[in-house]
């Protein structure tokens, strides 16, 4: 710990950013160093899913509290609704890898034109339709849009083609939504070998994975115990109490 908190301070970007954490806990009473005080906190409340947290029979349960994530509920007004006597299936790498064209492609091949799934493929801002149909014309059973609702869709997915962000993994966990996992970049890798581990996902690389492979995942990811431990890991998360509980003990810590 100490060669990694001097080689914060060895680097200009780590000096800054200590300065402005330092400001803006002075800003709300605290005066302890802020690399002390946000790396030991006396209370904890942890956002990452315990199903995912490596080793967590060790963690001091006294300090550190875990809640599930935070994510938003779904929007009563959204409109989207899903297709009668389909499955559904969402396809969405996020906001910040979305220029795989190739990749969505591969997977209108493979889901494509299956009466029994309906398919939602979100590209992203810098993929055209006119690069989706280079090849083939749109499925009939798809639809593409630049962004989706991604929170009240997984509310109605089967099964979720996910680049394994955070965000995208929290929700499909909250929901219970089987998932196919394409890490794309920094911790994403980390986070669908921890979905597998946790029984509710598989990994595939998205640079190579063919329309097979694809098809094949997908059949794997909708086997009856894939779900089941699916919904069992919702559920889990559910009893954590997500924002609700987070603000109870935040506000259980508060003096008086």
């Amino acid at each position: 710990m100490a060669d990694f908190l001097a080689g914060i301070l060895d680097d200009p970007r780590g000096v800054a950013l200590r300065e402005r954490e330092a400001a803006f806990l002075r800003a709300n009473g605290v005066t302890a160093d802020p690399l002390a005080y946000l790396g030991r906190p006396p209370r904890c409340v942890v956002l990452v899913p315990e199903v995912l947290q490596p080793h967590a029979e060790r963690v001091d349960r006294d300090v550190y509290t875990f809640v599930g994530p935070a994510v938003r509920r779904p929007d009563p007004e959204v409109a989207w609704r899903p297709p009668v006597d389909r499955r559904v299936l969402l396809v969405s790498l996020g906001t910040a890898f979305t220029r795989v064209p190739d990749f969505y492609r591969r997977c209108l091949v493979a889901y494509g034109d299956r009466p029994d799934w309906h398919v939602v493929l979100q590209v992203g801002q810098h993929v055209t339709r006119d690069e989706l149909t280079r090849d083939a014309p749109l499925p009939g059973n798809v639809e593409v849009h630049p962004w989706v609702p991604q929170r009240e869709i997984l509310e109605h997915a089967d099964a979720f083609v996910t680049h394994a962000g955070m965000g995208g993994s929290a929700e499909g966990m909250v929901t219970g939504t089987p998932m196919i996992a394409v890490p794309q970049d920094f911790d994403q890798f980390d986070n669908a070998d921890a979905l597998v581990a946790a029984g509710v996902a598989v990994r595939l690389d998205a640079a190579t994975a063919t329309p097979d492979e694809l098809r094949t995942a997908l059949e794997a990811v909708t086997a009856p115990e894939v779900v089941a431990r699916s919904q069992e890991v919702a559920a889990d998360i559910a009893r954590g109490g997500g924002a609700d509980r987070a603000v109870e003990v935040v506000e259980s810590f508060l003096p008086g």
